[in-house]
């Protein structure tokens, strides 16, 4: 079994105060992709190269204390691709690619953060030149190679998603062309929500990210913004799952699911 677990750190420094690293050790997953590392790489050198014996790989924000994600993995990629090809987004650190290739196959496991656009007007038409931007890079990547993209996506899909789905249609996040682009990336693009396809019908054990306003932690007020996404052939190796709810390392719980297929 291939563990694989994603994580929204809301900041590399502060999660691992909070016991991510011992949570690594305990778990063992064979790939950690992480999100909003929200460091630099002087901040990263000789303190989070490795976690709990993966190596890690970066791909950090032009901005000081600003987005990046990261890939920590057991297995050496063949080839490491930071960013996607979009100077907008590439400079935010939004894409890092490790590639695992050999004779035999092509596969590659990819940490992504999308953006968000709950804080304005402005930053929603930048998620909307995202999506526009990503999909057919998606799509041609899908053509050439098997990969399991995990990551934040800043987008509920479905009303299972969310707890206050009423509430939240005029909302960033479960936007009607938000929704819309998922739709077609899984319905046209051939691309598996890997966690529906184990969960079909979950609710509330399937939220992924809670507000820090209220008590939405408290009440379960949540949402799955955090996915899995996968070519078909990956996602029919998917067995087992598990949302660490209780684990607060950041403002996400780490989704993990069991793969039956190696790397090695």
């Amino acid at each position: 079994m291939f563990t694989l677990t994603s994580l929204n750190l809301n900041g590399i420094r502060s999660a691992t105060t909070k016991g991510l690293e011992s949570w690594l050790e305990r778990h063992a997953p064979d790939a950690l992709c992480v999100q909003e590392v929200k460091a630099q790489a002087p901040d990263v050198a000789g303190k989070f190269e490795m976690l709990a014996g993966l190596q890690g790989h970066f791909h950090f924000a032009g901005k000081k204390g600003y987005s990046g994600v990261a890939v920590y993995t057991r297995h050496a990629p063949s080839d490491v691709l930071v960013g996607y090809g979009s100077a907008e987004f590439d400079a935010e650190g939004r894409y890092l690619e490790l590639r695992f290739d050999t004779p035999a196959r092509k596969r590659s496991i990819i940490s992504a953060y999308f953006p968000s656009g709950s804080s304005g007007e402005e930053r929603q038409e930048a998620k909307y030149r995202f999506l526009d931007s990503f999909y057919p890079h998606l799509q041609a990547l899908k053509a050439q190679r098997e990969f399991v993209l995990c990551g934040d996506i800043n987008i509920a899909h479905q009303e299972i998603d969310l707890k206050n789905f009423k509430g939240n249609k005029n909302n960033s996040g479960f936007l009607p062309q938000e929704r819309a682009w998922m739709s077609k990336l899984l319905s046209e693009a051939g691309i598996v929500d890997v966690y529906r396809q184990l969960e079909p019908t979950a609710t509330d054990a399937a939220y992924t990210w809670w507000s820090n306003r209220g008590q939405a932690y408290a009440k379960n007020v949540g949402w799955r913004l955090d996915y899995h996404l996968a070519t078909p052939v990956l996602a029919s190796g998917a067995r087992t799952h598990a949302v660490y709810k209780d684990q607060r390392f950041s403002d996400h719980a780490p989704l993990t699911i069991g793969y039956d297929w190696s790397l090695a």
